[in-house]
């Protein structure tokens, strides 16, 4: 609506805000001259006082103009003669009250009185005010909306890009080796972190080599069959840069999946520990707390983890919550147990791990058995973890 439309009983609003109070305030004025129609002398003076003393709430000068026209048609009343006793019920002679009210009624035209003006211009600094906080809650709003909807963009140019890298990835791995790793000019690929001499480096397996090509810090792939558990798994000095780096070393929120810097495949470890985050978009391992539904474990007892050197196959062993402890506690801390030196070490592990399992699989390791750790964020607690441990088993039954 325009500003020039936003008039009610003749009266200008310059919002439209105002302009809504203006006919809310005409409703009661309508309501309230249908009711006095045909009031005259006391019943048309007990409505202009209560108009004046404000038991009808008004938002807009229009309040002050219809107690301006009951004003008025007293004052016609009492010229024309009104009904017997009309100008006694105005005002008995010695009646002070009634005599203000002449003197306020017979106020010439054009000159409104000096309450009616500051009012007036109170009213229009209110407006202004009103108009002013209004303009400064757009302009917020409009910058929220700006903010929401770039980070929107940004969320959904990253969950797309790893989408589509993904999938690249995996389609990458079906295809036949374009070369031999060991063939490549630069040398054979060095991976892992055992020493140099310590042991011979196997083959690569085919499917892996076009991948290992694109990126020699790939270590394996870890997948969950009937999940969006399917990913690459990488391997660095530092246990900080994949949390957000993809494949291609690309800033990514994503981050990747990538294994402990101090596991090695190749010794191996006993016990070799992926960590991915915990997405909302149920990327990485944003699904893996499934696992805290005893059902769900029954459905997906089996993790698929192959090195690039090696195809694997976990049975899903125990499924805890934990956290991240500072140095000075003394309590078992999943993420430093990699290597088990003796047998009493591996079996203490154990069983500070099914101490604290959800429920109990029935599934055991024994000193000697390879297993393999599943790590993400549980957001229950400060610093929270939600774990999943699986022994290395030969086939799935």
């Amino acid at each position: 609506m325009a500003q020039n439309e936003y008039i009610v009983e003749e009266r200008s609003f310059r919002t439209e805000a105002d302009y809504r109070k203006a006919l809310r305030d005409k409703e009661t004025i309508d309501r309230l001259r249908r009711e006095s129609a045909g009031y005259t002398g006391a019943g048309l003076q007990q409505l202009r006082d209560d108009v004046h003393n404000g038991k009808y709430k008004f938002y807009t000068l229009l309040g002050q103009d219809f107690e301006d026209e009951l004003t008025e048609r007293l004052r016609q009343a009492e010229r024309q003669g009104g009904k017997a006793g009309a100008g006694r019920e105005r005002g008995r002679p010695g009646d002070k009250t009634g005599k203000t009210n002449r003197k306020r009624a017979e106020k010439k035209p054009g000159q409104p009185a000096k309450a009616v003006q500051v009012s007036e211009e109170a009213v229009q600094a209110e407006l202004r005010s009103q108009e002013r906080r209004r303009k400064w809650t757009v302009l917020a709003c409009t910058a929220v909306a700006l903010v929401c909807l770039g980070y929107f963009a940004v969320y959904l140019y990253f969950y797309y890009r790893t989408e589509r890298d993904y999938n690249r990835l995996a389609a990458l791995k079906e295809k036949a080796p374009i070369v031999s790793v060991r063939e490549q000019p630069t040398g054979e690929v060095v991976i892992h972190y055992t020493e140099e001499g310590e042991q011979e480096i196997p083959e690569v397996l085919d499917k892996y080599k076009n991948l290992v090509i694109k990126n020699k810090r790939l270590i394996g792939w870890v997948k969950i069959d009937d999940t969006k558990i399917d990913y690459p798994v990488m391997q660095t000095t530092n246990n900080e840069y994949y949390l957000d780096h993809n494949l291609d070393q690309e800033y990514d929120k994503n981050g990747s999946i990538f294994m402990d810097k101090d596991c090695d495949v190749l010794k191996p470890s006993t016990n070799l520990i992926l960590y991915g985050h915990h997405m909302q978009s149920g990327k990485m391992f944003g699904g893996l707390d499934k696992y805290s539904n005893e059902e769900y474990y029954k459905n997906h007892r089996y993790i698929d983890f192959d090195t690039i050197y090696e195809e694997g196959i976990y049975e899903v062993m125990y499924v805890f919550r934990s956290r991240v402890y500072s140095t000075e506690e003394v309590v078992f801390k999943y993420y430093q147990f990699i290597d088990a030196v003796s047998e009493a070490e591996f079996d203490s592990n154990m069983n500070e791990m099914a101490a604290i399992s959800l429920y109990d699989t029935g599934v055991t390791a024994s000193y000697g058995d390879r297993l393999l750790t599943l790590s993400t964020c549980d957001y229950q607690e400060k610093n929270g973890r939600f774990v999943v441990v699986a022994k290395k088993v030969s086939e799935k039954e």
